[in-house]
């Protein structure tokens, strides 16, 4: 195939269309008709020989020859658009549009508090933050960037660690007063304690319980009619007394200072939960990206 500027044009209207979910609002950003958003896709799918959406009359997507295509050019573009705003410049200029995919707790406890000072540090910066309890399709939902807790998947993505957080089965002084303190993790599994579940996104399913001391893991299957998907619905039943939870100490720390909560099963809590950032290519992340994971980064590791 050759590559000349017409293949570029289909590229920048692919990415809009991509970042503005429709050939309507990324003619309006491209200032084209709608007719030339067409004829630039079917140009493009016709030099790559590929169908790059599948279109209704209600939604636009990307098929998956199209998915791959975006994630290999997504960054290409994005370093193409730096390299033009920083000409004669010193230095890279933070600007331009960044849409991220992050974990709706880190959100609302750490980055939101944060956030008006690290976008008055890049005023040319238009951040477009999703909180969001799974990963999802991050190429297809047009992300540039996504901060999740928990282990990898398989993925095409690249993954790069932040943090570990340590997990922790915590109650209500309340709570244990009326049902007793656990002293081992099969405690959990008979009839006198109520323990509530947190659904894993990545299965559907709710987190297994696991205690970890020396090396060794023990997995426990407590009773439970409650499962959640809601850090903070789960902070609110437990301050209710209801049952035990097991949680990551990034989300109940100050709670913990408190005493509103309780850790039990101490010797028990060697588990450790992590943190990743995920972006699609393993070419350098382009400079909004990196000013992006510094700020978490800095916010994260604050004593």
């Amino acid at each position: 195939m050759a590559f000349d500027e017409r293949v570029v044009n289909g590229m920048r209207v692919l990415a809009a269309i991509v970042d503005t979910g429709s050939f309507v609002r990324a003619g309006e950003v491209l200032d084209m008709s709608q007719s030339g958003v067409s004829r630039a896709i079917a140009k493009l799918e016709a030099r790559l020989n590929i169908r790059l959406f599948d279109r209704t009359t209600r939604k636009v997507s990307l098929t998956d020859e199209g998915r791959r295509f975006y994630a290999q050019i997504g960054p290409l573009l994005a370093g193409l658009e730096e390299a033009v705003a920083s000409a004669g410049e010193g230095a890279v200029t933070v600007r331009g549009r960044l849409r991220v995919n992050i974990e709706p707790l880190l959100g609302r406890l750490l980055v939101g508090p944060k956030l008006g000072g690290f976008l008055k540090r890049h005023p040319e910066l238009d951040l477009d933050l999703v909180s969001r309890d799974h990963l999802g399709d991050m190429v297809g939902d047009g992300f540039d960037l996504a901060i999740r807790f928990g282990h990898p998947q398989s993925s095409s993505l690249i993954a790069r660690k932040l943090m570990d957080t340590r997990v922790l089965t915590v109650a209500t002084p309340a709570y244990l007063r009326r049902h007793g303190v656990p002293k081992k993790p099969s405690d959990l599994e008979g009839e006198e304690h109520v323990c509530i579940h947190f659904r894993d996104p990545a299965t559907g399913g709710p987190y297994e319980w696991e205690f970890h001391r020396g090396g060794k893991t023990t997995i426990v299957t407590p009773r439970g009619q409650l499962t959640l998907n809601d850090a903070a619905t789960m902070e609110s039943v437990l301050l209710a007394g209801y049952g035990l939870a097991q949680v990551i100490d990034l989300a109940v720390e100050p709670l913990l200072r408190s005493g509103a909560l309780t850790p039990v099963l101490s010797a028990w809590s060697d588990e450790r939960f992590p943190m990743y950032a995920y972006y699609p290519s393993r070419h350098h992340p382009p400079a909004k990206t990196q000013a992006f994971l510094e700020f978490v980064a800095g916010v994260i590791n604050q004593p």
